[in-house]
């Protein structure tokens, strides 16, 4: 397996950066919100929102990882 460059890690970042944002974004939208109106709401129920949607978010992310290398699995490419 070789070793990641950081140009690498940032490419391979930067969708899953983001998916992760998409995935905050759903959620916010699941509770009546977006990422503008959390500031209109006490620092409190805005940090307790944006907990819940990053819990989500890397749920969901785990979600995706896991289905790519069971495929990957099945289709027998491997990694490096």
């Amino acid at each position: 397996m070789r070793e990641t460059s950081p140009q690498d890690q940032a490419v391979t970042d930067e969708p899953q950066a983001r998916l992760e944002r998409l995935f905050i974004e759903a959620y916010l939208r699941t509770k009546g919100h977006t990422l503008q109106s959390l500031h209109k709401l006490p620092a409190e129920e805005a940090k307790q929102l944006m907990t819940e949607a990053s819990i989500y978010a890397s749920t969901k992310l785990a979600e995706v990882e896991t289905k790519e290398r069971l495929l990957q699995e099945i289709h027998g490419v491997s990694q490096g």
